[in-house]
């Protein structure tokens, strides 16, 4: 009586170029997964969200500053009555990815986190709206909405 049972054996050269392609899988995987996120850099000041207020201003001036690593990070100076604050919103290729513009005389209000960089206080931008358009720089959290290695 016969079961219909079959034993099949892989012949050595099927067996070898299998071994062969899964461990060229693994070695062209590997390195995929054990990429790392670039680590923050630790000169940029950091969101504070017990920090947060709302203000609102004119814009004076439209400045790119060197921000931590960053060597192209819009900062606006806005006047409100006789204050000026510095508000930093996102480096200039986020900016310009996302058709983003701001002038002198733009009336704007600012939701951010007020901070100390270099011994100045700054806002970081969270949120921003200017005329109809509300802009968002930000999540929830605080953490930038663009990358941190491009820019946009």
């Amino acid at each position: 009586m016969s079961l219909g049972l079959q034993c099949s054996v892989l012949p050595y050269k099927s067996i070898k170029i299998l071994f062969r392609l899964v461990l060229s899988l693994l070695l062209w995987v590997t390195p995929g997964l054990s990429q790392k996120t670039p680590p923050e850099d630790s000169s940029l000041p950091k969101y504070e969200l017990d920090a947060e207020l709302k203000t609102k201003g004119v814009i004076d001036e439209v400045n790119l500053l060197s921000v931590g690593k960053r060597k192209d990070f819009t900062e606006l100076i806005i006047k409100n009555g006789d204050d000026k604050i510095h508000v930093y919103v996102c480096p200039k290729p986020f900016e310009d990815e996302m058709s983003i513009s701001f002038n002198k005389g733009d009336q704007i209000t600012v939701t951010g986190s007020k901070v100390k960089h270099e011994g100045a206080d700054v806002i970081l931008a969270r949120e921003l709206v200017k005329g109809e358009d509300t802009l968002l720089f930000r999540d929830a959290k605080g953490t930038p909405v663009w990358d941190a290695r491009t820019g946009k």
